[in-house]
């Protein structure tokens, strides 16, 4: 590689070279901001006699092809092509006589020194060529007439920057031209043998930053002959980047996802791209092959559109859209490429798309964080079709998956559902979610559909509060004595909301007015109005028939918790890999593992562990090594030593290397999930199988349904008079969760394994108001330990939204039928008292406080 000083002009001179601009390379980019700099740096050269003005670098590989000698520009296209468009510009203004210079003839020396080649063929005439789909443009400003410009060009929006500058400073083209002959870059040329790759990715240009994918479009095209690289951004490249509408970061990021079972950030694409394609050594033309394929697919997730003409499955593709669920992609991706294959059909994708839609809407209701979902779904394909080997019965695997998950990656049940949304300000949802809620309940099971989504983004539509937001005299007396606490409770609840295109109509109007009115409930096309339109009234009680009816609907109809019969069969052992960080393994047997597709039996998990470390060891025992020596304070420098003598139990593993066995399952997993890390090894490459160790536990749940079933009714016998509890029914979880009039705030009642507790919540969407509430009650704190006799746990958790104030029963066997009548004992008189000595003060804190 060669590279030298020199002025641009003199590298942009000579008849017979062309500047070409490689298939791989971006379309031209400048903006007009970027535009400005340079002409504002020329003024500054115009006031300074001396001195050049440094422009970065080009670099090039030169090819001689004949009497015509190709620069293969590889880096420096956006500052060449923009220099090219300002002479242009100044070539132009002196031929029409819009600008005069001293310079000799300065327009046709402009133009047969850097923009042609005069005695060339027409068609090889202009000495810059661009990337194909610029081409047309430069063309146009060289040769055409205004009216033939392309106006949507950045070449022509550029050109037309300069040109207008240019003409305002008339007096100034012979400085500003001498100014561009001053502009200095660093020329680079490649020599044989040099690899044009490492040397872009070297380059700190002055230029515009490259994304992911112009990076990976250079890194794929770049070491290829011309007529390779012509090839293959013809046939493969230019469709990959109109499928993806360009979005080609996302799609690769996507790609590698399915292929590696590793996302990675969006910064580095790129490198994980070029370490896959190095790792695999597939023929190139194979690669681009399989993008496409995917790249077709990415475009359906993109539309929104199958492309089958399914309305049922358009209709569901269309919601993902709009609830922007980029974390499924990849799956989705996957699931079209397996009915490419013809393993899926087009029943089983909506059976899928129906069964995701649930799954993730009702997380998100009950407010399960998100952070589990890259990597369920990164390998919930792999996992399904682990089960047997095979894509049969995919959609009754997918239910057994998903409703098989605990904690971070559950599927909540009806119960949990059903009080969340129950419990929900739907109106305080955010937009995406919230709009898609009502575009599912309106237009479920018909086929005259209407555009919720966008009538509510356009404003055509919005969400109206049936009840209002302010209460005037209408609706007082239309509520009653205790229209306040019924507006507070109900406000923002799924039962009071409805969607109108007369928001502004309707306003504060009382019930009748909206039923009858012009544009009111009895006129309205939107089916969630028909049953407004048949009632009398709108109170209390009118507004929890239609919260209970909506909830049905939501519940067991639209987002139903799935069931199946598909089990696994005693031959098909339960699993996980390491990179599932979310599995609990207590209680379990191990019987074999698979590393790196070798299987292995063993009779304890110590055994696994040992043999996976060794074989790590072994390939590279630098790491222990240093290990031993470093004695990092962390889980490895805990469990890894040179002195056996540090451990109670151990193994060892090699001269002076030895490893704690004195820990549990998990904590060994732990360990090698660690290792991994430390030996840029892929987790998913090791995978255990087992079973449940005899006498554990396997469904803790089954306990917990029978003792709230016990203990329900005692619970809501002891709080009849304050009703928190009368919509509490059933459930399968650690808690149920009563009402106390004050949205946001709730009683809850835990019931765990070795532990009971009961909890004053603050929930409040708005955190400042739950501190505040949590600040107010504990400035009474020593009155209210006094008045319940006892010691609470004040939690202000002041890095969460919500606060809690609980009282717990510690050390007792939960499991124990015999401790129930205990538990049950303490859940409702506890309930009981808290409402009586929490509500009244919160009721004086929401009349005090101001925010």
């Amino acid at each position: 590689m060669e590279g030298s000083g020199i002025q641009l002009y003199s590298y942009m001179e000579g008849p017979n070279h062309r500047y070409i601009i490689p298939v791989y390379q971006r379309r031209y980019d400048w903006k007009i901001e970027n535009c400005k700099q340079l002409y504002n740096d020329l003024l500054r050269l115009t006031n300074n006699s001396e001195g050049n003005h440094f422009f970065g670098s080009i670099v090039s590989d030169v090819v001689g092809a004949g009497s015509i000698t190709e620069y293969h520009i590889i880096d420096g296209q956006q500052r060449l092509t923009t220099v090219t468009l300002l002479l242009l510009a100044i070539a132009k203004l002196v031929e029409k006589g819009e600008v005069y210079s001293y310079e000799m003839d300065l327009s046709n020396q402009i133009m047969e020194r850097f923009i042609i080649s005069k005695w060339a063929k027409e068609d090889d005439r202009i000495k810059l060529i661009p990337v194909k789909r610029d081409r047309q443009a430069l063309n146009s400003l060289i040769f055409g007439e205004e009216d033939e410009y392309v106006e949507n060009s950045n070449l022509t929006i550029n050109f037309k920057y300069f040109y207008e500058r240019l003409k305002k400073d008339s007096n100034l083209i012979d400085e500003i031209y001498s100014a561009i002959q001053r502009l200095q870059v660093i020329s680079i040329t490649l020599e044989k043998g040099d690899d044009a790759q490492l040397i872009f990715e070297s380059l700190n240009s002055t230029g515009l930053a490259l994304s992911e994918g112009d990076k990976i479009r250079n890194f794929i095209l770049m070491n290829l002959p011309l007529d390779e690289q012509n090839k293959y951004f013809e046939k493969y490249w230019i469709k990959i980047e109109d499928l993806t509408n360009k979005r080609i970061d996302n799609f690769v990021r996507n790609y590698l996802s399915i292929k590696t079972f590793s996302t990675p950030t969006m910064t580095k694409v790129y490198f994980e791209f070029k370490e896959y394609v190095n790792k695999h050594n597939d023929s190139l033309e194979k690669l681009l092959e399989d993008m496409l394929r995917y790249s077709k697919f990415y475009k359906k997730l993109l539309d929104g559109e199958s492309g089958f003409n399914n309305r049922d499955l358009d209709s569901a593709m269309f919601n993902f859209m709009k609830m922007d669920r980029t974390v499924t992609e990849p799956f989705f991706m996957e699931i079209f490429s397996l009915q490419d294959e013809g393993k899926l059909n087009l029943d089983d994708l909506i059976g899928i798309y129906e069964i995701i839609e649930s799954y993730l809407f009702r997380r998100n209701i009950c407010g399960v964080g998100t952070n589990a979902l890259n990597k369920i779904f990164l390998n919930l394909n792999k996992d399904i079709i682990r089960y047997d080997g095979s894509t049969d019965k995919y959609v009754e695997k997918l239910k057994y998956n998903l409703i098989n998950k605990r904690d971070s990656g559950r599927f909540p049940k009806d119960e949990e559902f059903y009080e969340n949304l129950n419990n929900k300000e739907i109106y305080l949802m955010r937009g995406g979610f919230k709009n898609y809620l009502f575009n599912k309940i309106e237009n479920y099971k018909t086929v005259e559909t209407k555009d919720i989504y966008n009538h509510l983004d356009d404003g055509t539509y919005s969400i109206e509060h049936i009840m209002p937001q302010k209460l005037n005299d209408d609706w007082f007396e239309e509520l009653g004595d205790n229209a306040e606490e019924i507006h507070e409770k109900w406000i923002h609840k799924l039962g009071n909301l409805t969607i109108t295109g007369y928001n502004s109509d309707m306003g504060n109007s009382s019930f009748t007015k909206k039923r009858d009115g012009k544009h009111g409930f009895k006129k309205s096309g939107i089916r969630m109005n028909q049953d407004l339109a048949l009632l009398d009234s709108w109170g209390e009680e009118e507004i929890e028939k239609r919260q209970k009816d909506l909830l049905n609907l939501s519940v067991y109809e639209i987002w139903k918790y799935p069931t199946t019969n598909f089990e696994l069969q005693r031959e098909d052992l339960e699993y996980t890999s390491l990179a599932d960080d979310d599995y609990d393994l207590k209680g379990k047997r191990i019987l074999k593992i698979n590393f790196r597709g070798e299987e292995s039996s063993f009779k304890n998990w110590v055994d696994a562990f040992i043999f996976v470390i060794k074989i790590l060891h072994e390939e590279d025992k630098s790491q222990l090594i240093n290990l031993v020596r470093e004695e990092p304070r962390d889980i490895l420098g805990y469990s890894f030593s040179n002195n056996y003598n540090a451990f109670h139990n151990y193994e060892k593993i090699d001269e002076n290397i030895f490893v704690s066995t004195n820990n549990n399952t998990n904590t060994k997993i732990k360990i090698l999930g660690k290792l991994f890390g430390l030996y840029d090894e892929d987790p998913n490459n090791l995978i255990f199988y087992f079973e449940d160790s005899e006498n554990f536990d396997r469904e803790p749940e089954n306990i917990r349904e029978e003792y709230w079933n016990y203990a329900i009714p005692i619970i809501r016998e002891a709080n009849i008079d304050n009703e928190t509890f009368m919509n509490v029914t059933r459930s399968k979880g650690s808690w149920i969760t009563g009402t106390i009039g004050t949205s946001g705030f709730y009683i809850s009642c835990y019931y765990y394994m070795k532990s009971a507790k009961v909890s004053m919540t603050l929930n409040k969407p708005d955190k400042e108001v739950n501190k505040a509430a949590f600040d107010y009650l504990y400035k009474n704190k020593e009155n209210i330990e006094n008045d319940l006799g006892l010691k609470l746990y004040w939690n202000r958790l002041d890095d969460n939204k919500m606060s809690t104030i609980d009282v717990a029963i510690e050390n007792i066997n939960s499991k124990d039928k015999s401790n129930w009548e205990k538990i049950a004992k303490f859940h409702a008189e506890m309930s009981d008292t808290f409402y009586k000595e929490f509500v009244p003060r919160l009721r004086e804190f929401k009349n005090q406080y101001k925010k």
